[in-house]
């Protein structure tokens, strides 16, 4: 019987690589907006002349910049739009005529997930980055979020020894039945300034007792999902935790309100309860609980409206876990 296949972003996943996650997708939810961004910006001002915009272009080898008067950013202006006062034979103008006012941003908390989100909604080639008060604080391009990635990658690779430099048979060196390892972590309603801060240290605490990283990024990025929805659709927020064993971990993500009430339709891709406000924001897109069942083993909803919800997730690990993972 052929074995199902399905299609991911270009290439074919099976049921035997569905759970694989590379460590390029794990470090897009890892790393923020601020730790990839540019912050050596060119800007200028609404009347500074699109000739002189055009050199700066050329100079900068940019696509655009914004346009800021008194600190605050009030436009953007493109190669798109200057080509367009070209075309207009209209060259000397300011640049307050052709400059774009309606402006995406990105906030520099944001993980670096949700801002590909942002250039696949808009298809900018550049976004300006604000800071919690609402001031420009750096320019983002794909090619940063790339360079970011492969700065990470690197370091990564120079720190591999260190990460894996205590505790690696922590359990084989435990004399008892059954040897748990629990840890707890409480998630604040509406923090998105906080948000993955659970996650990286569940991570990272799995490879210093020695998850090869193919386990613990299922875990960091089912653990992220988990801790968004308790940020986004809760009053009070939850507790993550997370049941560290020789054969499996078990993480929980309990909150107490408002609850799910449909669970099928929680479960549809795209389907989502979540604010405008939320929405505007960059989160909410309805993937969260599609990407947690694609990286656990076992995965169940315990919810009552009013009452609360129950997220249960397992990952099953085989006798050696220490397998390496160069993916």
């Amino acid at each position: 019987m052929n074995e199902p296949t399905h299609r991911r972003q270009g290439r074919v996943v099976t049921d035997q690589n569905a759970h694989e996650i590379s460590r390029v997708e794990e470090l897009s939810y890892e790393l923020k907006v601020f730790d990839v961004m540019s912050q050596d910006m060119t800007i200028v001002q609404p009347d500074t002349k699109i000739t002189e915009v055009l050199q700066l272009l050329r100079k900068r080898r940019i696509s655009g910049m914004p346009v800021v008067v008194d600190h605050k950013m009030i436009g953007l202006i493109s190669l798109e739009d200057v080509v367009h006062a070209l075309s207009d034979k209209n060259i000397d103008a300011a640049v307050k005529t052709y400059m774009t006012t309606e402006v995406m941003t990105v906030n520099d908390y944001d993980s670096v997930v949700r801002a590909l989100e942002s250039f696949t909604r808009s298809g900018y080639g550049r976004l300006p980055v604000m800071d919690k008060a609402g001031q420009l604080v750096g320019m983002l391009t794909k090619g940063d979020i790339t360079r970011g990635i492969l700065n990470s990658l690197q370091k990564d690779y120079q720190e591999e020894e260190i990460r894996r430099y205590r505790a690696s048979h922590l359990f084989e060196d435990i004399d008892s039945d059954r040897t748990t390892l629990v840890l707890r972590y409480r998630i604040r309603a509406g923090d998105f300034n906080q948000g993955g801060q659970a996650s990286s240290s569940i991570k990272r605490a799995l490879k210093r007792l020695g998850a090869n990283p193919q386990i613990a990024r299922r875990c960091g990025i089912a653990i992220y999902e988990a801790e968004m929805n308790l940020i986004i659709h809760t009053n009070d927020g939850g507790i993550i935790k997370v049941e560290v064993e020789a054969h499996r971990i078990k993480m929980q993500a309990i909150d107490t309100g408002p609850g799910i009430a449909d669970v099928h339709k929680a479960l549809q891709a795209g389907y989502s309860t979540a604010s405008h406000k939320v929405r505007e924001l960059g989160f909410g897109a309805g993937m969260g609980l599609v990407n947690i069942k694609r990286c656990v083993d076992d995965f169940d909803i315990e919810s009552n409206p009013g009452m609360g919800t129950r997220l249960i997730m397992k990952i099953y690990l085989p006798h050696n876990n220490k397998t390496e993972d160069t993916a």
